[in-house]
């Protein structure tokens, strides 16, 4: 039998881990729309052209999958309180991370797209934030099984 603490400790650790690889994810995905971004501002600015301000407003979209990790990370760490089996919270919490990172990740991938796109036709915004929100389903979903899985 392994002692409460240590049961407790690696239980929280899924917690973190959720919460840890969510805003990898968000930080990799904003970085790839900053880019496109930065990219999108130059061009646009060097054509004497107003840029789209949206260009900078698609950077901060994978940055709610970090909010999602901590939501899932406080429903961990409660669930270790009441006493929940360390190792579904621990296994729970990193693959329910890995999945919301994946997430804002490509998220900030096709955010990049979306600013090159845009700052080039002007055109297209309602579309491109559509295929954002649709990516950002993912993460929402696994953010509600994560939390029938671990209650």
């Amino acid at each position: 039998m392994m002692d409460a603490e240590v049961t407790m400790a690696l239980g929280k650790l899924g917690g973190i881990a959720a919460l840890g690889f969510a805003a990898v994810g968000s930080a990799l995905g904003c970085g790839a729309a900053g880019m496109a971004s930065a990219g999108a501002l130059k061009r646009s600015y060097g054509q004497n052209k107003m840029p789209p301000f949206m260009v900078v407003g698609f950077v901060g979209f994978p940055l709610s999958q970090t909010i999602y990790g901590m939501i899932v990370m406080g429903w961990i760490v409660a669930a270790a309180k009441d006493g929940a089996m360390f190792h579904n919270l621990l296994i729970g919490g990193v693959i329910a991370g890995l999945a919301m990172g994946a997430s804002a990740w490509m998220q900030g991938k096709a955010a990049a797209g979306a600013c090159d796109s845009l700052a080039e036709t002007g055109k297209g915004i309602v579309n491109y934030v559509i295929v954002l929100g649709i990516i950002e389903t993912v993460a929402l979903f696994v953010m509600a099984f994560a939390k029938a899985a671990i209650t």
